[in-house]
């Protein structure tokens, strides 16, 4: 059912909240047939990321714009006093008198991230540029090095390493190394 009225709106919430909000409002929605009538869909924008930690590689979703969801609603001032009364609401991204709708490119944007992340997995990294890291496997074991360059695509650093006094780049994988303390 495609409503012409019905515009996507930035809600803030209390951040690490968004999905405690979105179950809220669609609770709400699966009892109540006039706001399900003028609210159409709750989003909230996440992507898939890996993250290596400890030499193991986890999969978890990350809000890539945390404290906010977005709605698609058919604006009317029944539907905002519902959704600003929600628990964890801050509020609409605009003001609570004039909530200002997302322009229709921007609503492409964020949707085609949210899809396309479903299709591929963003790598996160706890190395970067100039950090020092002790190489744990491989034929550098136990040398340390900064960290010249982080190649998150191929999941490898460059480390600068001391070797028989000469200062020389070696690439390995993410986890082959780990943070110096």
């Amino acid at each position: 059912m495609e409503n012409t009225n019905a515009k996507w709106y930035v809600v803030r919430t209390f951040s690490g909240h968004e999905n405690k909000v979105k179950a809220l409002i669609d609770a709400e929605l699966k009892d109540n047939d006039e706001l399900r009538a003028r609210i159409f869909d709750v989003l909230v924008p996440t992507e898939k990321v890996f993250e290596v930690k400890d030499g193991k590689k986890k999969t978890k979703k990350k809000n890539f714009f945390p404290g906010y969801i977005l709605i698609n609603a058919d604006l009317d001032n029944k539907v905002k006093d519902f959704i600003s009364n929600t628990p964890s609401v801050m509020g609409f991204l605009g003001g609570q008198n004039h909530p200002a709708p997302l322009q229709a490119d921007e609503v492409k944007r964020i949707v085609g991230r949210i899809s396309q992340s479903e299709e591929t997995e963003r790598t996160e990294t706890i190395f970067r540029n100039g950090d020092f890291v002790k190489i744990i496997d491989g034929p550098f074991n136990n040398f340390s090095g900064i960290i010249q360059e982080v190649n998150e695509e191929k999941m490898k650093i460059k480390v600068m390493v001391s070797i028989f006094g000469r200062k020389t780049p070696v690439e390995i994988d993410f986890i082959q190394a780990e943070l110096e303390k």
